[in-house]
């Protein structure tokens, strides 16, 4: 493999004033390596990954980082900014930019790599060396740890072994490890040197490095020993608990923690660091399991076992969570792992102090990001999403299996008889009430599947039990999906209240089994059967009633706000809202009249987007670059099936002009479909549904009218962009960007 820095990949004037345009820069040097192939393919790789979350870290550190296609081998690149550019740091611009590039399909060794400079990145020494560089070739020695090579063997005579770690770990291009494990790693300075080196002579100048490494981290108490060194300790404890040369109450607190991030590159390993590092100050011994994209090795149970508190801090859900179970517990995004590791190691220990221990898992739903910080209108919103995102699949499912048994059995088939009593393989009938029983269970988890995610959301796993509970007794009483979210909601504040009660350590194995479940389903059971439940099956049933009554410039107006609402985030939170709005309707044996002009109305809306982007690039393509052409392509597909995330490409790049226009040709097509009284059985399945639409052909003429308005207003937007004095906005995303890189053809 060819070296993963070179001096050309090395800018130490970077004259870049925004995050894009260093990006930009960095990545022109790759194109020109040929480790880039399609520089603006790339570019909005690097795009989405920062729209996750901010890559800046404090100490003036600026990391973007994504894994692309248009990658063909790990690639760093590195820029020095005089004047500092904004890549959302809590303590201001960043003058060290770090431009990781890797491949979509990066094996674990490669990976590993790129994983061992993040962590380097918390060493001061090395931030400090690369500040003072006088030269691309000095920067690169030292990124690649040429430049400390003799540091390495100080070790021999008293030198620092963190520093010569420090050299390993980001001058290694051999084999780094294959499970991932940044422990292993920095623990072994001699065996992440032996990739760069060859032959028995080498081999030999390895073991010595390793044993001397090995004995100077024992002498200096380094924090980053290895999880087989604590297993190892914690057994020899065990045996002897009676030994005086270790009483357990002279031993340090023991913190296990699990650090990712969505990239799995970058974050995931500085965080790791961070909180080794404040652990070895504050005197407490910090074991990390790194959850990154080069894979994870899970601790050892005696060590997790042995632990007194957890530390999560994660932007993706933690794998095997379960085992952490029972312990004081601080849940927190990625970031605050990097920048207040401290603080997090002494709130993990003030709660082992007051006994508090989490039954499972504290907070974290499939989509969480960010840390304890956020609002109470965040996290609800994210409780909800995390309900609708399970209850979807039901949704497609049960409904096009329901739409297809109506298409070949006509509309009476739901007075077919059970196909358990009465199927006859020849007759096309039967096939139909089968498909339509198939769906009308599927349907029938809706309301149970929605409450039971929601208190998923809040409570993680034990918050299940209780919420399937309460949406199934939701079910039962007619409170509908208004109830679902009652149901839900009730649940997850209930665990989450219990897992906040004070617990003997001998019951704290059986909480997420027994004690929660059965707790937390009693509760929620009186409150929706005695306390709430009738009052909100009253107010669904008013809901319902109002809707049906919906007629003449009501119904317009009801259809275009639907159509602003699928159009605003473009599969986002609010597009869901009204989605999962319309298929409520629906979600019955014989729905409303009133209920399937909503379905048809949302559906037409949400088609518009994909369809006008893709028609866009067609008539008019010189105003998009060629990425966005490509993605024109797919998007005449994703729109005709109703994925309105076809359109998400164009709005992240563009968002002050398609997003807009969007919102506009949406809503038209929303209040024509109204209007024109169209209707929908099926909950999805775009241009392929249309046998079960009523008024088909006015159907497609709203839909074609809103794509047409869409259409024009972004080539008109698009058009004013492009004769702007100097044509600079014309280059972050039209034709001329693409001149203006001949690099990249």
């Amino acid at each position: 493999m060819s070296e993963m820095i070179t001096a050309d990949l090395v800018d130490l004037d970077l004259s870049a004033d925004t995050k894009e345009a260093a990006a930009r820069a960095l990545a022109e040097r790759m194109v020109a390596k040929g480790r880039v192939t399609d520089l603006d393919g790339f570019l909005a790789d690097v795009a989405a990954r920062e729209a996750q979350m901010p890559t800046g870290l404090d100490g003036g550190i600026g990391i973007p980082h994504c894994r692309s296609a248009h990658v063909t081998e790990p690639t760093l690149a590195f820029g020095r900014s005089a004047d500092g550019v904004d890549f959302g740091a809590p303590d201001g611009p960043a003058d060290l930019i770090f431009l990781i590039a890797a491949p979509a399909g990066a094996d674990d060794a490669h990976l590993t790599i790129l994983s061992s400079l993040a962590r380097q990145l918390m060493n001061a020494e090395f931030t400090t060396a690369l500040r003072s560089a006088q030269d691309a070739e000095t920067a690169t020695a030292l990124i690649r740890g040429d430049a400390r090579t003799d540091t390495a063997s100080s070790a021999d005579t008293g030198g620092s072994a963190d520093t010569a770690s420090s050299a390993a770990d980001v001058g290694t291009q051999g084999d780094a490890g294959a499970e991932g494990t940044p422990e292993n790693t920095a623990a072994s300075p001699g065996a992440a040197s032996a990739g760069a080196a060859a032959g028995s002579t080498a081999e030999t100048e390895t073991a010595e490095t390793a044993a001397t490494a090995t004995s100077t981290a024992e002498e200096t108490s380094t924090a980053e020993e290895t999880a087989t060194a604590a297993t190892s300790a914690e057994s020899e404890a065990s045996a002897s608990p009676a030994s005086p040369a270790s009483p357990s109450a002279a031993r340090p607190f023991r913190i296990v923690a699990v650090t990712s991030c969505p990239t799995g590159i970058a974050h995931t390993y500085m965080a790791a660091e961070s909180l080794e590092n404040a652990g070895r100050d504050a005197g407490v011994e910090v074991v990390v399991e790194t959850q990154g994209s080069a894979g994870f090795t899970r601790l050892d149970p005696a060590v997790i076992a042995a632990a007194d508190g957890v530390i999560f801090a994660h932007d993706v859900p933690v794998r095997d969570k379960d085992r952490f179970a029972g312990k004081p517990t601080v849940d927190v995004g990625v970031k605050a792992g990097i920048n207040r590791p401290g603080a997090l190691i002494s709130e993990v220990q003030e709660k082992a102090e007051r006994g508090e221990a989490t039954g499972g898992t504290a907070p974290t739903p499939v989509e969480r990001s960010g840390d304890t910080a956020e609002g109470y209108g965040t996290k609800l919103r994210k409780w909800l999403m995390s309900g609708v995102s399970y209850m979807v699949p039901f949704v497609a499912a049960g409904g096009l299996l329901i739409a297809l048994g109506f298409a070949i059995g006509g509309y009476q088939i739901n007075k077919a008889p059970s196909v358990m009593d009465h199927f006859v393989w020849t007759q096309t009938d039967s096939w139909a009430a089968l498909l339509f029983q198939i769906g009308g269970v599927a349907f029938g988890f809706l309301i149970p599947v929605l409450a039971g995610y929601i208190a998923y959301g809040m409570a993680d796993r034990p918050g299940l039990v209780p919420g399937f509970v309460g949406g199934a007794i939701a079910l039962t009483i007619n409170a509908g999906f208004l109830g679902a979210l009652a149901a839900g909601l009730i649940a997850g504040g209930v665990v989450m209240a219990i897992q906040k009660a004070r617990i003997p350590a001998a019951l704290r194995g059986i909480m997420p089994v027994v004690v929660i479940p059965l707790i937390s389903s009693a509760i929620v059971g009186f409150l929706m059967f005695v306390v709430i439940g009738k009052p909100i099956a009253s107010a669904q049933k008013a809901m319902t009633d109002w809707l049906n009554g919906l007629t003449g410039s009501n119904a317009i107006l009801l259809g275009a706000l639907l159509g602003l609402m699928m159009c605003f985030d473009l599969g986002g939170p609010v597009n869901k809202v009204a989605y999962t709005f319309a298929t409520a309707g629906i979600a019955v044996a014989s729905p409303s009249d009133s209920a399937m002009k909503i379905m048809a109305a949302v559906m037409a809306a949400g088609m518009v987007p994909p369809l006008a982007m893709a028609l866009a690039t067609t008539v008019r393509g010189k105003l998009f670059n060629r990425t966005e052409r490509e993605n024109g392509k797919a998007a005449w597909v994703l729109g005709a099936s109703f994925i309105t995330e076809g359109a998400i490409p164009f709005a992240a790049a563009d968002p002050l002009r398609v997003i807009p226009s969007s919102m506009v040709g949406g809503a038209i097509t929303g209040g024509l479909s109204m209007a024109f009284g169209a209707t929908l059985r099926a909950p999805h399945g775009g241009i392929f549904v249309v046998p079960l639409i009523g008024n088909p052909f006015l159907y497609l003429i709203a839909i074609a009218a809103g794509v047409c308005v869409t259409t024009a207003l972004v080539v008109v937007l698009k058009s004013t962009r492009r004769q702007a004095p100097g044509g600079s906005a014309d280059d972050a995303g039209g034709a001329t960007a693409e001149k203006r890189q001949p690099i990249a053809a």
